[in-house]
């Protein structure tokens, strides 16, 4: 159950990071509140699931989904580079991730 937290926390974590973005293209209510309810929800439930999982394997896992999420939704809806070597770069994170959960 905590492994899902996280996994939530670190997609809340893209949906205030999409909140900053239109933030910065738009700064109204709407806007605001996508980021400050993204962030809020996010860690939250951060905090709930490092009960149980590692200060070090929670905050990475955390920021991976978080790093991965905000350069895969730059890519689809903002236009940003999907350059080869981006992309072999998400996959490390994604594989460095992968390796801290299986050691943990």
């Amino acid at each position: 159950m905590d492994w899902m937290l996280l996994i939530g926390a670190g997609l809340l974590e893209v949906i205030g990071v999409i909140g900053i973005k239109r933030v910065a293209q738009n700064n109204n209510w709407t806007n605001n509140i996508i980021l400050i309810a993204g962030f809020i929800s996010s860690f939250q439930l951060l905090v709930m699931a490092m009960e149980t999982i590692s200060l070090a394997t929670a905050y990475a896992v955390w920021t991976g989904i978080g790093t991965v999420g905000a350069a895969v939704v730059g890519m689809l809806f903002f236009k940003e580079s999907k350059d080869w070597i981006r992309i072999a770069c998400i996959l490390g994170i994604i594989f460095a991730v992968i390796g801290l959960k299986l050691t943990s």
